[in-house]
């Protein structure tokens, strides 16, 4: 064999090799991330207890390959038809620690707190299947609307209603950074949520009603109907954002070139979605009932926004 043909023939066992090595990869990805089951054990129905709980339920209706903690919150005073508020923890999937910071104002406020916790081990490098809201697989593949993380929600909404006798046809939902983003693009996609007051705060991205642009930054690759944003449009939103959430060095923060064009920073960012909604409603000639605010002298703070957030969800009409 002469020399060329020998380094073509080395070149070709490494190819075969490399494809053979990212098929191997692929497909363990896949199987560990959509195959096999995963998540903790899912605990016994009952009605949940005063003051913190917990239990773990199967995320999907259809089927049992995944399932969630629950962290919630009950008053003693807590009653039928009294405010629910779903609170959705950060990048950390902290849902215990979110829980935790709402029992007084819960407390204060007689709210039954619900703190999903959407636990995955490969979270730093994959925010698909939580904030995004699993419209997609971690492979770019579209996921079904019953897989979708929303639907999760509506689906601990209707297990909270049945083993507890209750019959509140909504219920409220805060998130704080990764959650701002899950919360607001939940209100975008999925607005027959029967969700009442919805607060996304803190956002570090936000979904632009923008078909040039592919999701998550815009909508280019996904299916949004203007009957569909419309509704979305008459959703209760506050857009909270924190005075002092202005430097990209607080906490996680997306900085890729498209991230950027939204803003510096998440204040920025936050107002920028605002006004860009706000024109989009305007110029279809929609209803428009989002609103924003600026939360003074707080910066990326879960606590502190989870405290200023308790007026709108009692006063928001």
């Amino acid at each position: 064999m002469t020399k060329t043909g020998k380094i073509l023939s080395v070149l070709k066992r490494i190819i075969i090799y490399s494809l053979a090595t990212i098929l191997i990869l692929v497909i363990s990805g896949y199987v560990y991330l959509y195959v096999l089951p995963k998540g903790p054990d899912v605990t016994e129905a009952r009605p949940l207890k005063n003051g913190k709980d917990v239990f773990v339920m199967y995320a999907y209706t259809d089927s049992k390959k995944k399932s969630i903690r629950v962290w919630t919150f009950k008053p003693e005073q807590w009653g039928d038809n009294d405010k629910i508020v779903f609170v959705m923890h950060g990048g950390g999937r902290n849902a215990e620690d979110y829980l935790n910071a709402w029992q007084e104002i819960g407390k204060e406020h007689n709210l039954l707190i619900v703190a999903p916790e959407f636990e995955n081990s490969l979270s730093r490098y994959t925010t698909n299947d939580y904030q995004e809201g699993n419209l997609f697989t971690f492979f770019g593949t579209k996921n079904s609307h019953e897989k979708w993380a929303f639907q999760v929600i509506e689906n601990i909404f209707d297990h909270i209603r049945n083993t507890n006798n209750i019959t509140n046809l909504n219920y409220n939902i805060f998130g704080h950074s990764a959650g701002g983003q899950f919360v607001h693009r939940m209100i975008l996609f999925y607005p027959e949520s029967r969700i009442e007051t919805a607060i996304a705060a803190n956002a570090g991205l936000y979904t632009f009603i923008d078909e040039s642009i592919k999701y998550p930054y815009g909508v280019k690759n996904v299916e949004l109907q203007n009957d569909k944003v419309r509704n979305a449009f008459e959703k209760q939103l506050v857009l909270l954002t924190g005075e002092l959430d202005n430097s990209s060095k607080l906490g996680t923060f997306t900085a890729t070139a498209l991230a950027m064009k939204q803003g510096s920073n998440r204040l920025e960012r936050g107002a920028y979605f605002f006004e860009y909604s706000k024109e989009y409603a305007t110029r279809n000639k929609f209803p428009f009932n989002w609103k924003i605010d600026t939360v003074q002298n707080v910066g990326h703070d879960y606590r502190k926004m989870s405290e200023s957030s308790v007026e709108w969800i009692k006063n928001f009409h």
